[in-house]
């Protein structure tokens, strides 16, 4: 048999590039789950184990699932703060191009305005228009400045958007 190769060394997690208001969301998140909501759900547990026997105990059994959802949650917000850089649009020097934490207001080939804000992968609300940086529209728009068309590649095809007007006023802090 052939001699494997040697193990890929282990990746540096990629930056998450996140507002000073989505970093506090995610905090806050993480700070109820672990003092609130977790001690409610052990307390719940407890008295649910002490009914008695437990593979026909529903009340254990949703407990138990409901502990397991919790702490992977913890684990997985933890993991994004750790690698969070939080970056405040209201530093940026440059605010004549679209840069990060931005609001965009752009009009497609139709002539129909749309209004897109430029924030972290955590914070992604399409309701809202806030739209992720790594997302094609947000990497299209990065960098460009009023006047400016971009290409966006769309679900339907490809797109046109000229920016109309960038904003930081629309960036919460």
């Amino acid at each position: 048999m052939g001699r494997r190769p040697p193990p890929a060394p282990p990746r540096e997690p990629e930056k998450n590039y996140i507002t000073t208001a989505g970093h506090r969301r995610l905090t806050e998140e993480l700070d109820f789950l672990r003092a609130k909501k977790r001690p409610e759900v052990v307390n719940a547990l407890s008295d649910a184990a002490a009914e008695g026997d437990r593979s026909e105990n529903a009340e254990y059994i949703y407990r138990k699932r409901q502990l397991r959802q919790i702490d992977a949650r913890l684990r997985f917000l933890a993991k994004r703060i750790d690698v969070a850089v939080v970056v405040d649009p209201r530093e940026q020097r440059r605010r004549d191009r679209v840069f990060f934490g931005s609001t965009v207001t752009v009009e497609d080939d139709r002539g129909k305005k749309a209004v897109y804000r430029i924030v972290g992968v955590d914070e992604i609300d399409g309701a809202a228009g806030d739209i992720s940086w790594r997302s094609p529209t947000g990497r299209a728009l990065l960098g460009k400045q009023p006047g400016d068309t971009v290409t966006v590649k769309w679900h339907a095809g490809e797109r046109e958007l000229t920016i109309v007007d960038i904003d930081i006023q629309g960036a919460p802090s």
